[in-house]
């Protein structure tokens, strides 16, 4: 793994100074303690949670409450919020900053998936302009002193782009920093993120940082990013799946201090196997937890010579021992099979049409009848 040399960096949002100017994307179903925790033994930045439904949140839904716990070792402990409702978005940040759940609270208006466009949440609510203002104002005033970010899409569509307006939007609103995923809605993850958005919102928002999110694969593309960009900071996603060391790539790559990795097979069978034992941990059941891990079996060992069995057996397993029995059938001295291993992790999907309210693009206003429409969208469970 090559890293391309370049000036130490660091980040700044509102109170908090991070050495390095890199940030875990929230992502349902990954971005759990477990592997946050995992993440920050091998890198520096800001880890952020998993979606934390708003309306789960207030009603204290048991699921919710644990997504938002921290391990004692996390600092500064980060929560992504999703919702629709301003009241019920700003209930959801007073009730983090008065029970002391995190240090940074981000929103999420970046979803692309049906289920939340479809009823004008996600990606698709900034479109009305006057409606994400208000969220964006309510949540910064609920926060206090904690800082409050905004992630988001270029728009739904090619035809209905909104980062400007958006970005514009949130810094009036007071919000620490703006990250922007530059793909629509429309593209999903499909093709290839358009880092000229970041750049044009970068001279866009002037006042606070901007970040850039979207095909950052190795530490080189996130060097390459900011210098093309100007951006303050990247936010890494589906690049660190089952490659959690990314973070220490990332950290020599903006001149922190960091062991190099030597990605041998023996070295990516210990991170696999220190995953699935902090999911155990986290999960506080064996059988959960080594459900959970399987998920990253392909992901961890893209690449790598390891046979249909040993995989199959991985994503079937069932207990510690049973993964540690398969993980020494290993060729640990198997070298870092390079190109192989890199590139495109995750699904990228298919750019397809987003499902949105019927007459959603007919007005940037939102419908005076579109209350019970809107807080449909907020989905029962966080996470997803």
């Amino acid at each position: 793994m090559t890293l391309a040399p370049a000036p130490a960096r660091a980040l700044r949002i509102g109170p908090i100074d991070l050495d390095v100017p890199v940030v875990l994307a929230p992502m349902a179903g990954i971005t759990n303690t477990a592997f946050r925790l995992l993440c920050r033994e091998y890198g520096a930045g800001l880890y952020v949670s998993e979606m934390i439904t708003s309306r789960a949140l207030v009603e204290r839904n048991d699921t919710t409450m644990r997504l938002i716990r921290h391990h004692e070792s996390e600092t500064p402990r980060s929560i992504q919020l999703y919702g629709v409702d301003p009241k019920t978005i700003a209930e959801a940040v007073r009730i983090i900053v008065a029970e002391d759940h995190a240090d940074h609270v981000d929103l999420n208006f970046g979803c692309p998936v049906p289920k939340v466009t479809r009823k004008g949440g996600g990606a698709a609510l900034p479109w009305k302009s006057s409606l994400f203002a208000e969220i964006v104002e309510q949540a910064v005033k609920a926060a206090g002193d904690i800082p409050l970010t905004v992630k988001m899409r270029k728009g739904i569509d090619p035809d209905h782009l909104t980062f400007l307006d958006a970005g514009r939007a949130a810094e009036d609103a007071g919000a620490a920093a703006v990250a922007l995923h530059a793909r629509t809605a429309s593209e999903f993850y499909s093709g290839h993120a358009d880092w000229n958005a970041i750049g044009e919102l970068k001279q866009a928002v002037t006042s606070i940082p901007v970040l850039g999110n979207g095909d950052i694969w190795s530490a080189d593309d996130a060097v390459r990013m900011m210098a093309e960009t100007d951006c303050d900071g990247v936010v890494v996603g589906r690049g660190c799946l089952g490659r959690p060391w990314l973070f220490g790539d990332l950290a020599a790559a903006f001149g922190a201090e960091s062991r190099p990795v030597d990605a041998t097979l023996g070295f990516v069978a210990d991170a696999f196997r220190r995953h699935a034992q902090l999911l155990v941990e986290f999960l506080e059941d064996e059988d959960h937890g080594c459900r959970d891990i399987r998920k990253h079996v392909a992901w961890y060992f893209k690449g790598y010579p390891v046979g249909s069995d040993v995989r199959t057996g991985l994503a079937t397993a069932q207990s510690l021992a049973h993964i540690d029995d398969l993980l020494g059938q290993l060729d640990r001295d198997a070298p870092y099979p390079g190109a192989d291993a890199e590139g495109q992790r995750g699904r990228a999907g298919r750019p397809k049409r987003p499902a949105l309210p019927d007459k959603w693009l007919e007005s940037r206003d939102v419908a005076a009848d579109a209350g019970e429409m809107l807080r449909g969208a907020e989905i029962e469970n966080s996470g997803g």
